[in-house]
């Protein structure tokens, strides 16, 4: 069991993206059921040649759990076929660990070194008054005649009471149009940062790792931080805030909003941007090479089909769709080899 502070406790920055994809064609390999003792051996070497190595199979290792849990949830995945994976994960790890470099303690110290984000993540999905899946955009009506729409992974509680009507939005992101309350009860979105006091509007709030992105398009949105640091933010304005700080307002970007109808607009953004967008519609991780990272884009892509999206950008950009695993995809420079090194 974890405590508060480890649930909260922020994960460290991903190893760069050439031992990432090391790591998982490594564990491609290994999670094959006719992998050799040579490759078994081969990817111990690699491991033991230097500890950013044995982190990235640290990482590969929690995004592959993270997509399995993720599938038992959504119910694609069946109790049986559950255990009958678990059965062969121990006898596969079994079989690796069997007069290898890495002891057992090893092993599952990195097996099972605990989550924070995303166990808080589940934690406030698996409780959440209203939530969506990966790739999912829900809308539906408050009980004031407001209106809610609730982007891919998100979460939300809503409480209406005598005096105050609620939000908490634990993960994820919303787009939120408020609607005149008979009552004059104030209109509050509360996320890990601070809380958000609509004035007669429309507006988006997004729940990031250490951060609230929020944007205005109709009306006023007034922030006040953990720590007390207050500023109003007008229609057609966004910024960024944490628990200490405000940061200067910048040009809300109308993109920011088109994600309720479903499409993601890229108006001459870098294609890292893009592909960080994309990620957040599927299980899994969604990498870049740094090479083609800066890229610029123009185009509208569909939210709801982030694999079609990648299809475009292979078909229009000098990029390649590399799927190391069905989970574990990276976008690479189109002639960029595929081999382990």
């Amino acid at each position: 069991m974890m405590d508060d502070d480890a649930l909260s406790a922020p994960e460290q920055p991903a190893p760069e993206h050439l031992v990432l994809q090391q790591a998982a064609q490594w564990f491609a390999v290994l999670s094959d059921e006719e992998v050799s003792r040579e490759e078994v051996d081969q990817w111990q070497r690699w491991l033991g040649a230097h500890p950013e190595h044995q982190r990235a199979w640290q990482y590969v290792e929690r995004i592959g759990q993270r997509f399995q849990q993720a599938q038992t949830r959504a119910g694609r995945t069946g109790a049986s076929q559950v255990l009958t994976s678990s059965r062969r994960d121990r006898l596969t790890r079994r079989r690796l660990l069997q007069g290898g470099v890495i002891g057992v303690a090893a092993w599952f110290s990195w097996r099972f070194t605990p989550l924070p984000a995303a166990a808080q993540n589940l934690v406030s999905t698996w409780t959440a008054d209203h939530r969506s899946a990966f790739g999912e955009i829900r809308q539906f009506a408050l009980a004031d005649g407001g209106q809610l729409w609730l982007n891919s992974a998100s979460a939300v509680d809503i409480h209406y009471r005598d005096d105050r009507r609620e939000i908490h939005l634990h993960s994820g992101e919303i787009l939120i149009q408020t609607a005149q309350d008979p009552a004059h009860r104030p209109f509050v979105v509360i996320t890990s940062q601070g809380n958000l006091h609509a004035l007669g509007t429309r507006f988006t709030v997004q729940q990031r790792d250490r951060d609230t992105l929020l944007a205005v398009y109709e009306g006023a949105v007034a922030i006040t931080t953990r720590d007390g640091n207050t500023q109003t933010i007008r229609a057609g304005q966004q910024t960024v805030f944490d628990t200490h700080a405000i940061d200067q307002p910048q040009t809300a970007s109308r993109a920011r909003e088109v994600w309720s109808k479903g499409l993601i607009v890229a108006d001459h953004i870098p294609l890292q941007d893009l592909v960080a967008e994309l990620g957040r519609y599927r299980h899994g991780y969604l990498g870049i090479d740094p090479a083609v990272a800066n890229i610029p884009v123009i185009g509208t892509f569909p939210a709801n089909q982030p694999d079609h999206a990648l299809a475009m950008l292979e078909d229009a950009l000098p990029v390649r769709i590399h799927r190391v695993l069905p989970w574990w995809i990276a976008v690479m420079p189109k002639n960029d080899p595929e081999e382990i090194n």
